[in-house]
């Protein structure tokens, strides 16, 4: 480092402070009573200011540069604009010792000897603090947030942005100590806030925001008066009564002077973002530096060596890009490397290290020996065992003790100096002089060898791997090149700084200058790429190359040279080239020209460096009919078709008698049409075999309908539909089927198949038509679900019955169309899995609470029983389960509303629905529940709705039911209330819920030991499978020999009738029971022979069915008489309407009976029965 004045001036009065404009162009000194404005490039005293009446202490400006502040003795502080115009002034009680700006805020703080202000542009107020003791210097932190306050008692304080004390700093000194200056770090690197402190006890400390000191006190042996940070934050700028400005590390460690001076410095500060310096003396001196630090450094081969932050030592791994530092803590002067070893000379010692390992990569250093004492030397140069100091004319080797074991004076002053390797303790070092001499000293032996000795100075120098040439650059900028053993001047080239020679290759070497890199291989001319920097080392196909104060590695492809041997057919000389680094392409080309020169040698290497397999099995081939065979125009044939020339080779191959390479040539280029020429009218076989290769080559090169149509014409048949069926040509798939004769089954097959999977079953199904292959015809229908047309084969062929049937069951189950696929089954003669299918449906319904779904099922199976009951080996079997599947279809239909009723929030049932259905299935129900119906919601529904009713009587027994049952929780709360407030309700039921027996108009208990039929006539209740109503229905049988066919024949034929009385329709119309007891038995007996046949014997205990005759069957009207037309072998029901007015409907399928309207609003609903889901568009059974 050192400092070079650009301009001094000198003032009237001590220069007491000093502030840069921030962006470098002004600098304000406070000196005498005035401010001085100086232009920083020249040192023109611009203007000067006055504005305070006595001595200015301080001055700042502001981060933003709009304005500055000064303070002075005269306790007032102004405010001025960057037009060098005073804007604003306000005083204190006492002088103004510092004065700084926030660098976020731009609030300004101002010091005097009894207290602190605080002031912002925006506040129109100072706002003022006391202090305990004078403040002489302070400064903001980087962010803004705290002031630090150096006070004459030796405390530091540290405030916040309100001036509220955060931190006190007490130093050991105390008042000894006062706190002269103090500056806070602007690095933006550094983890915390850094304090850095210099009192006038001599010390220099470091502080954290915390108040932790950081590290030990240093001390300066002078009073400190002025403390600055330089570069952002790397170095100290500290002056004081030693007379002089020192660069100090930003840890403390002093590393150099910056300018004498004649008086103490009281300011120093560094211009914004620059390395110039500026310097205020007690007698008004103003010096203006620049501190310009040079490059320490030091390279051997792949490592570099350099100096980092004045004390540090980095060492650069310039392949892998590792790096290591070492810190000495002190100033670095010089730096040497040498294979395993590294000096670095410090002011007062030098200090050698080595490597832990042998490791080629190892970048890990330790302390070998110390020497401690001072050197003065130009030039530093470490071997295995010394190391050498340059001086001058004058070089001196030292044993790593310290012990000086031989000197050489030279006869003028040595300008460069290098190891070029040895022996430990013996290795050689190449010396450049002034004179233009160059040296070979070994360090063993006191006399020097001169190489050469040339008119011009040395500057550069380089000698190459065999110690054959010397490269030298003079002071002319040339690059000379010797023969060592002959002295004979090989070339010179102009241009050049620095020169290389490539390490790995004896006559390659490069020269940077000029902003170019050149490289030379051997007498060739020279080729030039740009290039900023000194070249430092040349290493295969990489150079070393130091600009500014950085080293790096530029990957150099060495391809001019390469091809310079190229061009001289020098194959080997252009391989080892080559293996420096070079691209692809230029390894292909050295093949080439190698190939084409003959050098089969050199062509296999470079071949298998680009692993082009073509080629090296070309060579191969070559090698080996060289060994076997002598026909040089089969050799030269087989060069011309690897190179291209097709039609020579074609005559070379016919003249030496193999025509069949020739044509497996053409065949491969697919030159088919040369093939043909060169074939002519040959073997009918080759031609075939040619058209099938052209058929080939054409679908390989992605042109399938032409391969197709070749594969046609060759008799391929199989291939072409291959093609075909890949790329989805049905167009073409269906000619090739049509033309192909019926008898080639292979190829007709494979298009059936291709059609088929191209989605073309029509096509496919003509196929195999053609075939007469049946069953395969069967399966494409199954397959693709056509099942319409499989069912027409089917019944021309009933052997393939089951194939169909089965795979349709199975597919319709699949698609959970469950009932269908029972259907299928059943008639495919399936029964057991038609039964199986439906059992598990129903199964699957109930496990799932979908009753009605489970109830459908139940009469689906119970239809499916009666269906089989058909087979006499069956019937009574089949019978008791068609009866028992029926009771459990209609519990289940019936238990749905219920299980909706207390599972959903809201009922879509009226009270009396769900009241009819819980007295139904609680008078239905088996000993043993079906599975899912739970008699906990039939009762709880009971008794909730008989409650709501009015049947106090039936409710209070339903909730006595349920105290013997398991209860769930969810309804424990409400079945425990619902048994007590019953008991606040009538014991007796609503007359008008009891129910009526159409047949002997007995009024019936709501609840009924007999189950649901007449107490009196035990004639059983028909109910409406919607309301659950009982119906004004009668069931009645035939006298015995009157067949079904007669009774409907008798039944249609209408009587007339006297007309009832208006009155008794009109009510009948309002209600069918109110009807029933206004009419009296005897003149219904006078209009009806039906009601005759109601009569029974009171209270008897046996039901007496009514039996009509013909007689009776003539007087009934049709509309009156439902009949359920069961099938055999069951015999139909016929049932007779007591109120004829009041329509009821039956389901032609299920036969339940439905109130019309019910039943109209059910189908509108859901579009079919309720009951067996028949849609109302379906026929009947």
């Amino acid at each position: 480092m050192r400092a070079v004045l650009t301009w001094r001036d000198k003032a009237e009065h001590c220069i007491n402070d000093i502030a840069f404009k921030p962006d470098g162009t002004q600098l304000i000194l406070a000196a005498g009573s005035r401010l001085l404005v100086y232009d920083t490039s020249d040192g023109t005293l611009l203007q000067p200011l006055k504005g305070h009446k006595d001595t200015v202490y301080c001055v700042a400006y502001a981060k933003d540069g709009k304005r500055f502040a000064s303070g002075s003795a005269d306790k007032s502080v102004i405010i001025w604009t960057s037009k060098l115009e005073g804007i604003l002034k306000y005083t204190h009680n006492d002088a103004i010792q510092c004065v700084s700006y926030n660098p976020i805020t731009h609030q300004l703080a101002s010091c005097s000897s009894s207290d602190f202000g605080l002031w912002s542009p925006e506040q129109k107020s100072v706002s003022k603090h006391k202090s305990s003791s004078k403040i002489i210097c302070c400064s903001w932190t980087n962010d803004g947030q705290y002031l630090a306050l150096g006070m004459f008692n030796g405390i530091i304080s540290i405030r916040n942005k309100n001036g509220e004390e955060k931190v006190k700093i007490e130093r050991p000194g105390g008042s000894l100590s006062p706190i002269w200056s103090i500056c806070w770090n602007p690095s933006r690197e550094e983890r915390n806030d850094i304090l850095a402190v210099a009192d006038w006890g001599q010390k220099v400390s470091f502080y954290q925001l915390s108040g932790k000191q950081i590290g030990k006190d240093r001390a300066l042996n002078f009073d400190p008066c002025c403390i600055s940070y330089f570069t952002k934050g790397e170095y100290i700028l500290l002056g004081g009564s030693d007379k002089q400005v020192s660069l100090f590390t930003k840890d403390g460690v002093r590393l150099g002077t910056v300018g004498e001076q004649n008086s103490w410095v009281w300011t120093c500060q560094a211009k914004p973002d620059s390395n110039y310096v500026v310097v205020g003396c007690q007698d008004g001196t103003i010096s203006f530096y620049q501190l310009i630090f040079s490059t320490v450094h030091g390279l051997y081969k792949d490592r570099y060596a350099y100096r980092d932050s004045m004390t540090d030592v980095i060492v650069q791994h310039l392949i892998t890009e590792q790096k290591v530092r070492i810190k000495c803590k002190e100033l670095v002067k010089k730096i040497a490397i040498y294979r395993n070893r590294l000096a670095i000379q410090l002011p007062e010692k030098i200090l050698i290290y080595e490597l832990y390992s042998e490791d080629l990569s190892d970048m890990h250093y330790r302390v070998k020996e110390k020497i401690i004492k001072k050197f003065e030397c130009n030039l530093l140069v470490v071997c295995a065992n010394h190391i050498i100091l340059c001086q001058e004319k004058r070089l001196q080797c030292l044993s790593f003790s310290g012990v000086k074991e031989r000197e050489w004076q030279m006869e003028s002053l040595i300008r460069y100096i290098k190891v070029i390797g040895g022996p430990p303790g013996r290795e050689g070092l190449l010396v450049g002089l002034k004179n233009g001499q160059i040296l070979k000293i070994f360090v063993d032996n006191l006399f020097a060898i001169v190489l050469l000795k040339q008119a011009t100075a040395v500057r550069c120098l380089d000698m190459s791997a065999s110690r054959k040439k010397l490269a030298v650059v003079d002071e002319n900028d040339t690059c000379l090149v010797y023969d060592i053993d002959t002295k004979e001047l090989l070339f010179q080239e102009p241009n050049a700084n620095s020169v290389a020679w490539n390490t790995q290759c004896e006559d390659m070497l490069c020269f940077s200058g000029g902003g170019y890199l050149n490289i030379k291989a051997s007498t060739f001319p020279v080729h030039r790429q740009k290039l900023q920097g000194f070249v430092v080392g040349y290493n295969g196909s990489k150079i070393f190359c130091l600009h500014v104060f950085s080293i790096s590695a530029v990957e150099v492809p060495q391809s001019a040279p390469m091809y310079q041997y190229l061009d001289r057919k020098l194959f080997k000389e252009a391989y080892q080239i080559a293996c420096l680094g070079v691209t692809d392409t230029d390894w292909r080309e050295l093949a080439m020209e190698a190939l084409e020169g003959l050098d089969f040698e050199t062509a296999k290497k470079a071949f298998i460096r680009v692993q082009d397999l073509r080629y090296l099995e070309l060579i191969s081939s070559i090698e080996r009919k060289k060994r076997g065979e002598t026909n040089n125009d089969l050799f030269l044939a087989d060069v011309f078709s690897y190179q291209g020339k097709f039609h020579e080779a074609a005559k070379l191959y016919k003249r030496s008698g193999h025509e069949n390479l020739a044509l497996e040539m053409y065949t491969d280029l697919c030159m088919f049409e040369y093939a043909k020429d060169f074939l002519g009218s040959g073997d009918p076989k080759e031609t075939k075999m040619l058209i099938t290769k052209q058929a080939d080559w054409a679908r390989n090169i992605k042109e399938p309908k032409a391969a197709v149509e070749m594969y046609i014409s060759a008799g391929e048949h199989v291939k072409a539909i291959e093609i075909c069926g890949d790329h989805g040509w049905v167009d073409m798939l269906i000619d090739i089927a049509r033309k192909l004769d019926k008898a080639e089954r292979e190829p007709l097959l494979l298009c059936a198949t291709y059609l088929k999977k191209l989605d073309s079953p029509g096509y496919a199904a003509e196929t195999y038509l053609k075939m007469g292959d049946l069953k395969s015809l069967v399966q494409l229908h199954v397959e693709t679900q056509r099942w319409d047309e499989a069912f027409a084969l089917g019944e021309k062929h009933p052997e393939f019955k089951d194939d169909i049937y089965m795979p349709y069951a199975q597919w319709l189950a699949e698609n959970d169309r469950f009932e269908e696929a029972q259907k299928a089954f059943h008639k495919a003669g399936r029964q057991r899995e038609a039964v199986q299918v439906l059992e598990q449906l129903t199964n699957n319904a109930v496990a799932e609470s979908r009753f009605n779904d489970a109830a459908y099922y139940y009469w689906m199976l119970s239809m499916q029983c009666l269906d089989i009951a058909q087979d006499p080996a069956q019937k009574d079997t089949m019978l008791g389960k068609f009866y028992h599947f029926q009771r459990l279809a209609e519990l289940y239909h019936g238990y749905h509303a219920i299980h909706r009723h207390t599972e959903d929030p809201f009922s879509v049932h009226r009270p009396e629905t769900l009241f009819n259905i819980s007295r139904f299935l609680l008078h239905s129900l088996p000993k043993d529940t079906p599975s899912g119906i739970s008699k906990v919601k039939i009762l709880f529904t009971l008794a909730k709705q008989s409650k709501a009713l009015g049947a106090y009587r039936l409710a209070r027994h339903a909730y006595d039911k349920l105290r013997g049952l398991y209860i769930p929780a969810r309804f424990q709360k409400s079945i425990e209330l619902g048994t007590l407030t019953i008991r606040a309700k009538p014991f007796h039921d609503s007359e008008e819920l009891v129910p009526l027996c159409y047949r002997c108009s007995t009024n019936n208990p709501l609840l009924n030991n007999l189950g649901n039929v007449c107490i009196n006539c035990r004639q059983p209740f028909i109910f409406s499978a919607s309301s659950y109503d009982v119906l004004h229905l009668v069931e009645f049988y035939l006298e015995e020999g009157i067949t079904d066919e007669e009774a409907i024949s008798l039944i249609d034929l209408e009587v007339l009738r006297p007309k009832r009385d208006d009155r008794q329709l009109e009510i009948a119309n309002n209600s069918s029971q109110i009807l029933r007891l206004v009419e009296t038995k005897d003149s219904i007996g006078d209009e009806d022979p039906f009601t005759a046949k109601l009569s029974f014997e009171q209270g008897g205990s046996e039901f007496v069915p009514v039996v009509v005759s013909r007689l009776v069957l003539r007087s009934m009207s049709r509309r009156d008489v439902l009949i359920k037309r069961w099938p055999p072998p069951l015999r139909w029901q016929y049932f007779r309407s007591l109120l004829p007015d009041a329509s009821i409907t039956m389901c032609p399928s299920c036969f339940q009976m439905f109130h019309s309207e019910d039943y109209e609003l059910l189908v509108l609903q859901h579009g079919c029965c309720p009951y067996c889901r028949r849609c109302k568009d379906d026929p009947g059974p």
